[in-house]
């Protein structure tokens, strides 16, 4: 793959190739060669990566407290979703590596292939916008939250309900409770305990 096809897998054209280029460039390689690493770039790409991540759950999930949030949010913006992010568009094949970084597999260490993403998240934002860097971001990272009731027991006077929190179809945690909304505010408070 070159960087013309990396563009179009990534679903982002540069109009300053050198700002990807800089992006993909490993400390090891930037040493070698007299090139700026990405280092700067990762730094930055952290920083927008936490924003957008926080305004979307701000925006989207206003029953969340603020202490959920930030566990969601660490569920989400961390060194494995990243790593998921570089396997997906192939990071590994597009990274500048110096050579004993290259002959120990530097192209397949989840910490350089996070880091990696980190810096063309900031490469986008730099070359394109905000709009850009979050339409990236929204695109790889899902953050789908919901409350699902899962049981239901007991006569109408006397009900029992069973909540489940999700995060991506996974389950944080179950709650129990006399209504729904206590069933999910125990899944919640759970939830928090557990991460």
């Amino acid at each position: 793959m070159n960087l013309e096809e990396f563009q179009e897998e990534i679903g982002y054209k540069f109009k300053n190739i050198n700002l990807l280029q800089t992006a993909l460039t490993h400390t090891s390689y930037a040493n070698e060669n007299k090139k700026e690493s990405n280092e700067k770039l990762e730094f930055l790409g952290d920083a927008i990566l936490e924003f957008i991540v926080s305004n979307y759950l701000f925006r989207n999930y206003h029953q969340l407290k603020e202490g959920t949030m930030t566990k969601v949010r660490a569920t989400v913006v961390c060194e494995k979703s990243l790593y998921q992010v570089a396997l997906k568009y192939n990071f590994g094949d597009m990274l500048y590596l110096g050579k004993s970084e290259k002959k120990s597999g530097g192209n397949q260490k989840a910490a350089i292939l996070a880091d990696s993403v980190e810096a063309v998240i900031a490469a986008i934002y730099e070359d394109g916008g905000l709009n850009q860097a979050e339409k990236f971001i929204l695109n790889n990272w899902s953050v789908d939250i919901k409350y699902v009731i899962i049981s239901e027991k007991g006569p109408d006077h006397d009900k029992s309900f069973i909540a489940e929190v999700r995060l991506n179809d996974k389950c944080l945690a179950r709650g129990v409770g006399k209504t729904k909304k206590e069933a999910e505010m125990q899944a919640a408070k759970q939830a928090l305990e557990n991460i």
